[in-house]
């Protein structure tokens, strides 16, 4: 499956436009190697890691989606083995692009 359409399967982004912009930047890592193409496969036993709304997720593909389902369903698709964020540590990414489109504002593109 397209990284994109993981990404946006499992409601890790709003639209799939997000998920793009995201892989797009080379912010996204697939199993440590960086990735630069939105079309990049992912299987699973993939590790993901990736900045997202002011933290460092990492996530292993458990299952591929087959539909962008309800949260409960998008969420067994994944085991998030991000580390928690550490009181007063800023781990804010700062691609102001990235940032605009994970939120969904697309004044900045």
């Amino acid at each position: 499956m397209r990284l994109d359409k993981f990404l946006w399967f499992v409601r890790l982004t709003k639209t799939r436009s997000a998920a793009q912009a995201i892989a797009g930047h080379g912010h996204l890592r697939i199993d440590g190697r960086p990735v630069v193409r939105a079309h990049a496969a992912v299987h699973i036993g993939n590790v993901l890691s990736f900045p997202l709304h002011d933290r460092v997720r990492v996530i292993r593909i458990d299952a591929i989606p087959t539909r962008r389902g309800p949260a409960p369903e998008a969420q067994a698709c994944y085991t998030d083995l991000s580390p928690p964020p550490a009181p007063g540590v800023d781990r804010s990414h700062k691609c102001a692009t990235c940032d605009a489109m994970v939120d969904g504002d697309d004044a900045a593109t």
